[in-house]
């Protein structure tokens, strides 16, 4: 559906009266009732304000998108309203906003409206676009300026022409959804275009599948690319040649990919008749990282959401969630019981089950989950709900090996009774009597080790862990250390994950400062990007320093390890703890030690890499 279709001239209001909040909400409504597309404006009205309370609608950067799905609308519409002056509508960044859309989606449709108003709020991002709607005239020229933004984004998601007739296809896919997704496609497809190869490239994200790949797709291609490091549906590609490796590999050589694909120069892909994970055997990413980054990737939600409620408890006092404490606070212990014992308490359990289930499918989910859940409890803790995951998948992955004589009559009950009943079993009696004890003990001794550390060999430790944020910058060595970071702080301590953070904010952060102070260093576009970068570093993402790693790794990715480690060997000798996963800057004021130093050990490591990558780099000529 296109806005065009949705957004008329008499839903257009060129020069808003409203000087609040509540009086813009209550002037646009007023225009889409009058144009006759809601059958009650009060309970849209309210649908709408219900919206507002869970977040604002206002985006920042001038634009506001307010909207709500409900039976009080009879025709669904887009209403637009501009402000010169600006107003003030608790914008995300404080700032006023001067253009609004207002999205009424009828009860019972579809989510068009949604995928209208994402594509809507990446128009809404591009300044050029922006300053066209606040210099139109007239409400005709309001929509020809949509319009004609709309065929130019169609125009550049049409795949490529083919010189050569063939088409080829892609799936990228990452363990978090957020960056290396959307990179390794974005760089398939400007390759492809710049190659003169016609592409269509699935996006497996944090959103869901976007772009499917059609059986009519898979048929006509000649070689079909999975740029992956997380589960994929791989039996649709039986009969192809199929290209596998690490969704890093997308980012920095789709180049030598695409040519692959063009030659055929991959193995013909057999089906098993299950679904299965994308393996990439020619690059040496084993199993193991797949497996352990499925269960990492969907554990992700409770550590973060829970570790930080967990986190704002302590804002009250250090045992303010405690009844029996003289600093006792209830929010503190509905934020403490909400974090930690539900969300957090979820997070092993959650671990094992998808660990499980990547390797034995859905069968393989209860076990893992009874695994994890009996780790959680039995004091093993991070380390014994890995062994879980594993214990419970390869066990399954047994019993159908064991089971597969049965007769086919049999075969229905396999999922439903016979797999959950023994993989539930099996793995709950091997963790009970052999894993959970050793496991407990290790971790006790590993946490007594840690306390026992001098300072010289914590800061050695956050020179490592900070370092091994910035090496493959969201791989391997990047989740690893994270992965560590995460079991001491299911341990009880705080120091290790300060400096894992620290470390993974500087390369995004030091290169948006390198692109910013040594401008002739870099291309206009890479400057654009170092803008993306500060909001990317300061939010924890390290995958913002990818396309600078990709560009020129051998000056970036020395001076971005550098940095980090300097950063985290800083939080150490400052005494930092954090008791939340992830959060970047949101978390820093709730940190355990002085906040301000640790900004200070963030900005030091972040000026490193800067000063580094800037002396080393060579001016560009556009």
């Amino acid at each position: 559906m296109k806005i065009t279709d949705l957004l008329t001239s008499d839903t257009i209001i060129l020069d808003l009266n409203a000087q609040s909040k509540a009086a813009v909400i209550d002037e646009i409504i007023e225009t889409l009732d009058h144009a006759g597309k809601l059958k009650n404006k009060e309970e849209y009205k309210k649908a709408i304000l219900a919206r507002e309370e869970q977040s604002t609608t206002g985006i920042g950067e001038g634009i506001a998108i307010p909207h709500a799905k409900t039976s009080a609308v009879s025709v669904p519409a887009i209403a637009f309203g501009r402000s010169v002056k600006g107003i003030d509508y608790e914008s995300l960044d404080g700032q006023n906003a001067h253009l609004f859309f207002m999205i009424a989606a009828s009860e019972g449709a579809n989510n068009e409206h949604l995928q209208t108003l994402s594509r809507l709020s990446s128009f809404l991002m591009d300044p050029a676009f922006k300053k066209q709607l606040e210099e139109a005239a007239s409400k005709e020229e309001v929509l020809a300026v949509i319009d004609q933004k709309e065929k130019e984004m169609e125009a550049e998601e049409e795949p490529a022409s083919s010189t050569s007739g063939k088409k080829i296809l892609a799936v990228t896919a990452c363990p978090t959804g957020i960056a290396h997704t959307y990179m390794a496609a974005d760089a398939l497809k400007a390759k492809a275009k710049e190659m003169g190869v016609s592409i269509k490239v699935e996006t497996n994200g944090s959103g869901g599948i976007k772009n499917g790949l059609t059986a009519e797709d898979i048929a006509e291609a000649e070689a079909i690319i999975v740029a992956a490091d997380k589960q994929v549906e791989m039996d649709r590609f039986a009969g192809k040649h199929v290209i596998q490796v690490p969704v890093a590999q997308g980012i920095r050589k789709p180049q030598e990919l695409i040519q692959k694909a063009l030659d055929q120069d991959a193995p013909v892909y057999k089906s098993s008749g299950e679904k299965k994970t994308a393996e990439s055997p020619k690059t040496g990413r084993s199993g193991f990282y797949k497996h352990l980054m499925n269960g990492v990737s969907n554990m992700l939600p409770f550590v973060v959401g829970g570790g930080i409620l967990i986190a704002l408890s302590f804002v009250f006092g250090i045992k303010a969630a405690d009844p029996n404490d003289p600093s006792y606070h209830p929010i503190a212990e509905a934020l403490s019981t909400i974090g930690g014992g539900n969300a957090f308490y979820l997070m092993i359990p959650v671990l094992a089950g998808f660990i499980a289930m990547s390797i034995a499918d859905r069968p393989g989910f209860a076990p893992g989950m009874v695994g994890g859940l009996m780790a959680a409890t039995g004091g093993a803790g991070f380390l014994g709900g890995l062994i879980a995951g594993f214990l419970a998948g390869y066990l399954v992955v047994g019993l159908k090996k064991a089971f597969s004589g049965l007769p086919n009559s049999l075969e229905g009950i396999k999922p439903v009774l016979l797999y959950p009943l023994f993989g539930i079993l099996l793995t709950g009696l091997i963790m009970m009597f052999i894993i959970i004890e050793p496991v407990k003990a290790l971790n006790d001794g590993l946490t007594v080790w840690l306390k026992g550390m001098g300072t010289g060999n914590l800061v050695l430790l956050g020179l490592i862990l900070g370092g091994m944020m910035a090496v493959d910058m969201g791989g391997p060595i990047n989740k690893a250390a994270f992965t560590f970071g995460i079991a001491m702080i299911d341990a009880g301590n705080f120091a290790p994950h300060a400096a894992i953070m620290a470390g993974g904010m500087v390369p995004p952060l030091g290169l948006a400062l390198s692109t910013t102070f040594f401008k002739k260093k870099f291309t206009k576009a890479e400057r654009e990007a170092g803008k993306t970068n500060y909001v990317m570093g300061a939010s924890f993402i390290t995958e913002g320093a990818i396309p600078f790693a990709a560009a020129d790794p051998a000056r970036v990715i020395p001076a971005a390890i550098i940095g980090s480690a300097a950063a985290g060997a800083l939080t150490m000798i400052f005494g930092i703890g954090l008791r939340a996963p992830h959060g970047g800057a949101f978390v820093i004021p709730i940190v355990d030690g002085n906040p301000l130093l640790y900004v200070a050990a963030i900005l030091i490591g972040s000026l490193i890499t800067a000063v580094m990558v800037g002396f080393m780099k060579k001016e560009v000529k556009e």
